[in-house]
C-alpha cells in the first residue's frame, strides 16, 4: 500500500501546485489598456491575462505596484509571473515574450498648442525638454537618445507628466496615442494638447513571462490561446468595452481614480 499512499501524496503536491495564484503584476495608468476604477483594475490588459491563463487553469493575482519600471524589475527576477508589455533587448534577459501580439500600438508626441513642437526626425527632438514615465521604453534608437541627451524628466504619474505638458513645464510627451488620447480629455487645459501625426515609433504589446516562473514553459500554450482570442476578435472586443467602461467613469464623477 506504500506505494499507494506516495501516489496520493503526489497527487496531493500537484494540486496543490496548481493552486498556487498567477501574480500579474500591472501599473493601471493606461486606459483603455488598464486603469483603476478605485476597486479593481480594469482594461484590457488585465482581460487578457484572466482570459488566457484561466483557460490554462491558473488564477490570476493582480499586483500593483508604484511605477511601471517596479513591475518590470520584479517581473524579471521572478517576484511576479508576468507583466504586458512591448519586447526590448534588455527585457530579454529576464523575461520571455508571447510570439502573438495583443495589440500594435502607435506611440506619438504630445505637445501643446501654445508651444509647438517641430518633428521630422530624432534629433529633433534634442531642442525639447521631454516627459517620461519611469520604466517606460520606446525602441533601443529612442531609448539611447534619451540616454544621450539627458532632456526628459521622469515621473511615475501621467497625470503629472500631462499637467506638466498643459502648464508648459515641458515640451513634448511620447506616450501611446490611444492611452494619450483618452487621457487628456478629462483634463483642465486638456484642449490644448494635441498629438503629431507622424508617429515615433509603433511597436506591439505583448505578454511578457518571467523567465522565473512556471509558465515560462507554456509559452507555445499562451500563444495558442492568445491566437484564438485575437482571431475571433475577443482583444478588439475587449478594447472597446474598456474604453466605454473609461468614459462612463468619468461622466459618473468625472475623475478616474
Amino acid at each position: 500500500m506504500r506505494w499507494l499512499a506516495l501516489l496520493c501524496l503526489a497527487l496531493f503536491s500537484s494540486l496543490a501546485g496548481a493552486a498556487q495564484p498567477i501574480r500579474y503584476c500591472d501599473y493601471p495608468v493606461y486606459p483603455p489598456i488598464s486603469w483603476s476604477d478605485g476597486h479593481d483594475v480594469r482594461g484590457l490588459a488585465p482581460q487578457t491575462v484572466r482570459s488566457v491563463l484561466g483557460e490554462l487553469g491558473y488564477e490570476v493575482q493582480t499586483v500593483v505596484l508604484g511605477n511601471w519600471k517596479r513591475c518590470l524589475l520584479d517581473a524579471a527576477e521572478g517576484r511576479v509571473d508576468l507583466v504586458l508589455a512591448y519586447q526590448t533587448p534588455q527585457r530579454d534577459d529576464g523575461l520571455l515574450f508571447s510570439r502573438v501580439p495583443v495589440l500594435r500600438e502607435e506611440v506619438a508626441i504630445f505637445y501643446n498648442r501654445r508651444k509647438p513642437v517641430r518633428f521630422d526626425q530624432l534629433g529633433d527632438l534634442a531642442n525639447y525638454r521631454g516627459g517620461l514615465l519611469f520604466g517606460e521604453s520606446y525602441g533601443p534608437e529612442f531609448d539611447r537618445f534619451v540616454a544621450e541627451r539627458g532632456n526628459v524628466e521622469w515621473v511615475s504619474d501621467s497625470r503629472q507628466n500631462f499637467g506638466k505638458l498643459i502648464r508648459q513645464r515641458i515640451d513634448f510627451i511620447a506616450h501611446e496615442r490611444r492611452t494619450g488620447t483618452l487621457f487628456v480629455e478629462q483634463l483642465a487645459g486638456g484642449e490644448d494638447i494635441v498629438a503629431l501625426p507622424r508617429p515615433l515609433t509603433v511597436d506591439y504589446l505583448r505578454i511578457a513571462v518571467s523567465r522565473h516562473s512556471p509558465l515560462a514553459a507554456r509559452m507555445d500554450e499562451i500563444d495558442a490561446v492568445l491566437k484564438k482570442r485575437v482571431d475571433d476578435g475577443s482583444v478588439a472586443r475587449w478594447l472597446d468595452d474598456s474604453e466605454r467602461g473609461y468614459r462612463a467613469m468619468l461622466a459618473g464623477d468625472g475623475v478616474p481614480r
